[in-house]
C-alpha cells in the first residue's frame, strides 16, 4: 500500500505572540498524520520567533524559518518553497481549524472527481466566523448540502460576484500549483489575486466539500477592508488594482466573464469612494482621479449592467456627479446595508 500523501499547513507569523499557542495546538491535534507544520516568523518585533522555537520543541513535524519582514504573501511563498509536503495548507497565526479539517480534504483528493479529468484541482472546506471572545458570528458563505466540483470559470465568477469564498486558509492546494504561480506580493487581496491567476492558468476547479473546518478569528486592527467601517485600508486601491488585472488578463482567457468581471470593477470602485477619507478626494490625488475617470468613462455600463443592483446603480451614479456632497449623505444613512 502506497503511503498517504504529506501534508505541509504553512502558519505566516508577525507578533502572533498572544495567540500563536492555540493555533498551532489546533494544527497539531490533526486526525490526518501525514502531517508538517512550518512556522514562517515574518520579522515579528515581538517575541513570536522566540515562542516558534519553543513550540517547535513539542513536535518533530513542526519546523521554524524566519525572514525579514515582507508580509504574509512573502512568509507563504517562502513555506511553499520549503515545504516537503505534496499538497499545501494555509493557517492564519490567530485562527483556529477543527481536528477532522485534513483529513476531509484529503479523502477528497485521493477520490478526484471525474469533472476534474485528470488535471490538477483545488479543495476548499467550509469556514465559520468567531469573533475575539469565541462568540459564532453570521457565516459570510453559507454550507453546502453536498460536495460539488466547480469548474474554475463558475469559481472566478462566483468570486467576482462576491458569493464565493477566496481564502486560501480554507483551501488545500498542490504545492506544484502555488511553485508555478506563487502568491503576489506587495499588495493586499493578494488571495483572490492569486486565484484570478491560478484557476485561469490550468487548474481543473475547486471541489467544495459539505463539512465545516476553519474557524476565522475576528480582531480588531486587522488588515481586511472590512474588518472596521469607519476605518480606511490599502486593500481598497489594491482591489482595484486586481479588478483591473482581471478585465485586462482574465476576461481575455474567458470571455463570458465580462459583464461579471464588469461589475466587479464597479463595485469595488463603489466601496472605495463610500470609504476613502473625504479630505483625500481632491485633485491631487491621483489615484481618485483615476477612480473618476473610470467611472466618468463607463456611464454606459453603469446603467445597463445586470448584475448590479439598484442601489449599487443609484449610489454609482450620483457619486460620479458629487462624490463629497454624497459622501455627507450617505454618512447620515450609516447602517442602511451598503457597505
Amino acid at each position: 500500500m502506497s503511503k498517504s500523501p504529506l501534508v505541509t499547513v504553512i502558519v505566516p507569523v508577525y507578533n502572533a505572540e498572544n495567540f500563536l499557542e492555540k493555533t498551532v495546538s489546533s494544527i497539531r491535534a490533526q486526525t490526518y498524520s501525514p502531517l508538517e507544520i512550518l512556522l514562517v516568523d515574518d520579522g515579528s518585533k515581538d517575541d513570536s520567533l522566540a515562542l516558534c522555537k519553543k513550540i517547535a520543541k513539542k513536535d518533530a513535524r513542526i519546523r521554524v524559518l524566519h525572514k525579514e519582514n515582507g508580509g504574509a504573501a512573502s512568509a507563504r511563498n517562502l513555506g511553499v518553497e520549503n515545504a516537503r509536503g505534496e499538497y499545501i495548507g494555509f493557517v492564519d497565526s490567530d485562527d483556529l481549524i477543527l481536528p477532522d479539517m485534513y483529513e476531509n480534504m484529503m479523502n477528497a483528493v485521493l477520490a478526484p472527481p471525474a469533472e476534474a479529468e485528470g488535471k490538477s484541482f483545488l479543495v476548499q472546506i467550509g469556514r465559520e466566523e468567531l469573533d475575539e471572545e469565541g462568540n459564532r458570528l453570521p457565516g459570510v458563505l453559507p454550507p453546502r448540502t453536498e460536495a460539488a466540483f466547480v469548474k474554475s470559470e463558475d469559481f472566478l465568477k462566483d468570486l467576482l460576484l462576491w458569493t464565493g469564498d477566496s481564502s486560501y486558509c480554507t483551501k488545500l492546494t498542490p504545492r506544484q500549483a502555488l511553485l508555478e504561480t506563487p502568491f503576489p506580493e506587495g499588495a493586499l487581496g493578494e488571495d483572490f489575486l492569486l486565484h484570478m491567476k491560478m484557476l485561469s492558468g490550468g487548474i481543473a476547479g475547486v471541489l467544495i466539500l459539505p463539512a465545516t473546518g476553519y474557524r476565522v478569528v475576528h480582531r480588531r486592527g486587522s488588515a481586511t477592508r472590512r474588518a472596521n467601517a469607519d476605518s480606511f485600508s490599502k486593500a481598497y486601491c489594491d482591489i482595484i488594482a486586481h479588478a483591473d488585472y482581471v478585465e485586462r488578463e482574465v476576461v481575455s482567457k474567458f470571455p463570458q466573464l465580462g459583464v461579471a468581471a464588469k461589475r466587479f470593477s464597479l463595485a469595488e470602485r463603489l466601496l472605495y469612494l463610500l470609504h476613502v477619507p473625504t479630505d483625500e478626494m481632491t485633485k491631487d490625488n491621483a489615484f481618485f482621479q483615476n477612480v473618476m475617470s473610470y467611472l466618468r468613462a463607463h456611464k454606459k455600463e453603469v446603467r445597463e449592467n445586470p448584475l448590479l443592483s439598484q442601489k449599487e446603480r443609484i449610489y454609482l451614479q450620483i457619486l460620479t456627479v458629487a462624490p463629497k456632497k454624497v459622501r455627507q449623505f450617505h454618512r447620515a444613512l450609516k447602517g442602511s446595508g451598503l457597505q
